[in-house]
């Protein structure tokens, strides 16, 4: 147990570690737990002031490592959020969190998918177009939440665990 609290400490990433010098932008107070299982093309990625990304987590800016032509500001988050473990935040256009967003354990949220409309097609080749993601302030995604490209969630709304949002969302939605 001592090894492995060790082995959380050293490998969190904080502000001030070399790692965080990687992101587009990384807020005071904010952390990134270890064990994480991705980052790719953190400079596209930027975080808030004291936001927590649980242990398990996957952020990703686009599909590969040094991918082209990725926006600049491809995933952010806000101040204060906390992203839960196991969760996955994956974009390629804009993914946009505000701040006080809370997420539960496996929440997914990505701004691109795949298609099926051509039966000959194998899926994996299959992508519908990219669309921007935003889920306002003080928003809450209940465990196990996917959410599709396109959304526009307001502030705060809070999503139920298990749920799959692929419409917007008002404003005081429950």
């Amino acid at each position: 147990r001592w090894a492995w609290g060790r082995a959380q400490a050293f490998g969190a990433i904080g502000p001030r570690s070399p790692r965080a010098r990687r992101f587009g932008s990384f807020g005071d107070g904010s952390i990134i737990a270890f064990p994480y299982e991705s980052l790719v093309n953190e400079a596209g990625i930027h975080i808030g002031s004291h936001t927590v990304v649980a242990p398990h987590v996957v952020l990703s800016a686009g599909w590969m490592p040094d991918q082209p032509d990725l926006p600049e500001r491809c995933v952010v988050i806000g101040d204060r959020c906390l992203i839960g473990r196991g969760s996955s935040v994956i974009g390629h256009l804009s993914i946009e969190l505000g701040d006080d967003v809370w997420t539960g354990h496996n929440v997914h949220i990505t701004d691109m998918n795949h298609g099926y409309e051509d039966l000959d097609e194998p899926i994996s080749r299959q992508h519908q177009p990219e669309a921007p993601v935003r889920i306002g302030s003080g928003s809450w995604l209940g465990h196990i939440v996917v959410v599709l490209p396109g959304v526009n969630m307001g502030r705060p709304v809070a999503v139920r665990a298990g749920a799959v949002v692929d419409t917007a969302l008002p404003d005081h939605c429950v």
